[in-house]
This record gives structure tokens, C-alpha cells and sequence, in this order.
């Protein structure tokens, strides 16, 4: 990443993390949630046609690899879940599942939480399949490298295909970080 991007990046994140802080939203990283919580966010997954429908069970499984909320006053304004997948006894995380409150939005939390995500998981294989523009330039603020499907390895493509992940490339766009880009043809 250039050193302008990263100075622009760190300037958005300082703002968004200000932001929140003035509005008293707290950021917290958890492992577990209420199942009324679960089943709210559940059903908000299958309003919306933006998001994937996430059933509570899938939720209860994803929340174990860490979940980043905003929450005022006991209310979740946003969140962004880790979806792990095994390819070949490898784990690879799909951030997923990311949301902001209609009314917090254009404060850029949903790049906070995105931050915050990546960042929890540069060590280990972390990819981004998104469909939206501004998730797509997210990405790339984050230091996250666009990949085509021809450079994943052939398991890769058959395990996400496996998974419902595969999507077209007209559409949809895989981005990795640099942990999962280095290694990115070796998931044999």
C-alpha cells in the first residue's frame, strides 16, 4: 500500500473510530451472542436482498471465529462475521455477513468493521467476495489484492464452487490479503 493511501486510510478509520466514540457506539470484538440477537440478525439477512441469508445456526457456528458489533445502549448498529471454510485442511475466513444501521451509515463504519476484520485475521487466509463497487475499493484500501479465479488453485475454485461461493466475475470480485495472496496456487 503507498504511502498516500495509507495516510487517506488511517485519516478514514481515526474519523470513523471518532465518530463513534462521540455517539457512544462501542466497538467490541465477541464470541457469543444472545440468540435474540442471533435471530434478529438472521431475519435482517432475509429482508435484505443485499445480504446472503445467514440462518441462526450458520450464525452460531460463524460467531466462534469472532464477530466485530457496533452497540449503543444494548441495540447492535453493525456487524461483520468471519465464515471459516476448510480447503484441504487449510482454513480460509470469508468476512461476511457485514451490515451498518441506515442511519450510521456515510461515516465509513462499515470500512471500520471491515478494518478491524482483516486485521484479526492477517495471519491466516482471509478472502473477500463482493459484488458492490465501494466494497471492491474497501478492499483495496484495506491492502487487500483482487484475484481472478484462473490464479486461485483448482481446489480453491472446486471448494468454493462446493460451497455456493463461486460467483461469476462479472458480478462479483475475490479479493485476499497478502498472507492468502502468497500462497494463494499451493491449496492443492
Amino acid at each position: 500500500m503507498n504511502t498516500k493511501l495509507n495516510t487517506n486510510f488511517l485519516s478514514v478509520i481515526n474519523k470513523a473510530e471518532n465518530y463513534c466514540e462521540e455517539e457512544g457506539i462501542d466497538i467490541e470484538l465477541v464470541f457469543k451472542l444472545s440468540e435474540n440477537k442471533l435471530e434478529i440478525i438472521s431475519e435482517r439477512s432475509k429482508e435484505l436482498p443485499t445480504l446472503y441469508f445467514v440462518s441462526v445456526e450458520l450464525l452460531r457456528k460463524r460467531i466462534k471465529n469472532g464477530c466485530f458489533i457496533l452497540i449503543r445502549d444494548g441495540e447492535i448498529l453493525g456487524h461483520i462475521f468471519a465464515h471459516e471454510h476448510l480447503v484441504k485442511g487449510h482454513s480460509v475466513f470469508e468476512r461476511a455477513c457485514l451490515w451498518v444501521n441506515r442511519d450510521f451509515r456515510n461515516y465509513n463504519l462499515g470500512l471500520l468493521l471491515m478494518s478491524r476484520m482483516t486485521e484479526l485475521f492477517t495471519e491466516s487466509f482471509l478472502i473477500s467476495i463482493a459484488q458492490t463497487p465501494k466494497v471492491h475499493h474497501y478492499n483495496q484500501m484495506l491492502g487487500m489484492t483482487h484475484v481472478t479465479l484462473a490464479q486461485m488453485s483448482k481446489v480453491l475454485v472446486e471448494e468454493l464452487e462446493k460451497l455456493g461461493k463461486l460467483r461469476d466475475e462479472i458480478h462479483y470480485k475475490y479479493f485476499v490479503n497478502a498472507t492468502f495472496e502468497a500462497e494463494i496456487r499451493q491449496l492443492k
